[in-house]
């Protein structure tokens, strides 16, 4: 299974629009946002997904209600637990629980976001994984993961190419 890991959109629109082009156009199965998407408005452009989605809030999310009734159940307060294809996940926004997590032995993978710089631990159980930033606000580049869950490869797709 095909998981595109996505963080920190912050209301930027045509990005995110890519992001969600890319994983249409290709075999992802899932897709987890690590929070930070800002707005209830940017729903116009996640609804154009055609799989699932996994949202966890992020501390820019400040109109929570709104975004909850727009996200209707796919968005949830971190740290956020979820199974896909036999692996367990922990989502989360910002990495300040991320050791406490990691010390539990029970997830196969901690998503995060919150830092806007790419982090892929693979050489740890479990693996962690925080995609850097599809806004591009902080350092001009929008990226996202893709997460390979039989074989644990990751990938990082730069939208800016």
């Amino acid at each position: 299974m095909y998981v595109a890991i996505l963080a920190d959109s912050h209301d930027n629109l045509p990005q995110l629009e890519k992001a969600v082009t890319w994983c249409n156009k290709h075999e992802i199965e899932h897709v987890l946002h690590a929070g930070d998407l800002i707005a209830p408005f940017v729903y116009r452009v996640m609804k154009k997904l055609e799989m699932p989605y996994t949202i966890v809030f992020g501390n820019n999310d400040g109109e929570r209600t709104g975004l909850s009734n727009t996200f209707k159940g796919n968005i949830f307060p971190p740290p956020h637990s979820l199974q896909l294809d036999d692996k367990k996940i922990a989502m989360l926004h910002e990495p300040d629980s991320l050791e406490d997590l990691i010390k539990t032995g029970q997830y196969d993978l901690i998503v995060y976001g919150h830092t806007h710089a790419i982090d892929i631990q693979t050489e740890k159980n479990p693996l962690i994984i925080n995609p850097g930033e599809i806004g591009g606000w902080l350092n001009g580049r929008s990226t996202m993961a893709v997460w390979n869950t039989q074989n644990n490869n990751v990938q990082i797709i730069d939208l800016n190419v």
